[in-house]
């Protein structure tokens, strides 16, 4: 690394310029997923925009490769080189009750953006978790607890603040930079830096939400094949998931669920109690549940339907997305992965989808896997994460015996890490692939941005 180049692009930027060996730049490129440490190059914690536009022309200047990096949700394996642009400083945020429009930083999670919506009974359509970061889940589409009756996030974009690989600043959306705008909504990678998202937001004051737990070899068993039979009843306004948890014994978690193996029922109606208990009743009344905590609850609770963890941990996740989910499958995934059998999994999940996810926003967008039923995730945590060959040979064994099940296409915000080719082969459908190519091609034809 030339020292005295990174000196002068320490005189052209507000933020912080970190060389490999610095102190602080650990913390800067810090990932949620504890099992991947960052070692790049060169780290810039850009302030502004321009911040952003001096790193991306000096990477392109010094031949560097450039990857971003907000909250480390979406760390697939480490950066040993190039310059990561770290955007956590990028934490503007406004709400107009008016327009319903917020426009978010790329450095803020989503908890932020919901707890700000809140008081004018608004939200954003998130994922599961609230401390993901809200640009980079939206960028892959975004894929959560409200799919069925609100879609996917990026269906409610309305532009982009965003740096090209040939460092020029430009405004994407419906009317400018249109094709830019289409393959942001979707396409993850390759296509710029980010620096602000304006979101358009739903009326949700509260929903009628939570899980139903289901304890015991025999009532998972049963549990299972009853959501199977239960969802095809649902309209598309109700969304459910389902979670086989291997819980371990540790003080963080509540005492009903410790060093538990349950079944995990979610349910999330964006309408009023009387209903949304009337549509989940049938779920009730197949057995008893070992804890219900579904209710009447604010929007700003979302995140207690899915209640992913809250604190970085060491973790390991692959996903795939399947044509349809059966009882025969059931019974493949209870056999190889159920609670009577050795697993590395914490968590294999299964969420229906369709609704409004299934069909495109009208202008337009790149997320893929809209053709989809349903999403199959393994997810590992703790010291197996250390060894991801271990969740993976057993995670390719179990998707090779599901191969009549799964579907051509899977989101990118589930098919792993989005830097390698296989992973971009399977997220997006040809022509959507081809397309997407074209539009990087003119944004960054020299290839400065990871992908």
């Amino acid at each position: 690394m030339d020292l005295d180049a990174v000196d002068r692009l320490r005189d052209r930027v507000s933020g912080v310029v970190l060389v490999r060996g610095d102190d602080g730049i650990a913390d800067e490129v810090a990932c949620f997923n504890v099992a991947v440490s960052h070692d790049p190059q060169l780290v810039v914690g850009v302030a502004s925009e321009q911040d952003v536009v001096e790193a991306v022309r000096f990477a392109a200047e010094h031949e560097l490769p450039v990857a971003v990096h907000s909250t480390g949700h979406g760390a697939y394996r480490p950066i040993a080189s190039g310059l990561v642009i770290a955007t956590r400083r990028l934490n503007t945020l406004s709400v107009d009750p008016g327009t319903r429009l917020a426009r978010i930083g790329a450095g803020l999670r989503w908890s932020a953006v919901i707890d700000a919506a809140a008081p004018y009974g608004l939200a954003p359509v998130t994922g599961s978790s609230p401390t993901v970061g809200a640009v980079g889940y939206a960028l892959g589409g975004g894929i959560g607890p409200l799919n069925r009756s609100h879609g996917m996030t990026s269906d409610w974009i309305r532009g982009f603040r965003v740096v090209t690989g040939s460092g020029e600043l430009v405004t994407a959306n419906a009317d400018e930079h249109a094709d830019l705008f289409w393959a942001l909504r979707g396409g993850k990678v390759g296509l710029g830096v980010v620096t602000e998202m304006t979101l358009e937001l739903a009326e949700l004051p509260t929903l009628y939400g939570g899980g139903l737990f289901y304890d015991g070899s025999d009532d998972i068993r049963a549990a299972l094949n009853a959501w199977i039979r239960w969802l095809p009843s649902l309209p598309e306004n109700a969304t459910t998931s389902v979670a086989l948890l291997r819980l371990p014994d540790l003080p963080m978690l509540p005492p009903p669920l410790r060093g538990r193996t349950l079944l995990h029922v979610r349910f999330a109606y964006p309408g009023d109690e009387t209903e949304g208990a009337r549509l989940l009743q049938p779920m009730r009344d197949v057995l008893p549940p070992y804890l219900d905590t579904v209710e009447q609850i604010p929007a700003t609770a979302m995140g207690n339907i899915h209640n992913d963890p809250h604190d970085p941990s060491p973790s390991w996740t692959h996903g795939v997305m399947l044509t349809d989910f059966d009882h025969d499958l059931a019974a493949l995934l209870l056999d190889r992965l159920g609670p009577d059998v050795d697993s590395p999994f914490l968590a294999v999940e299964v969420r229906g989808i369709g609704g409004k996810l299934g069909v495109d926003h009208p202008s337009g967008t790149a997320a893929g896997g809209r053709e989809a039923a349903f999403i199959l995730t393994l997810i590992a945590v703790g010291p197996v994460a250390f060894q991801p060959h271990i969740p993976q040979a057993v995670a390719d064994n179990v998707f090779r015996a599901a191969s009549a099940w799964l579907a051509p296409v899977t989101n990118i915000n589930f098919a792993g890490d989005p830097t390698l080719p296989e992973t971009l082969a399977i997220a997006w459908r040809p022509d959507m692939a081809e397309r997407l190519a074209t539009v990087r091609a003119s944004y960054d034809p020299r290839g400065v941005l990871l992908r």
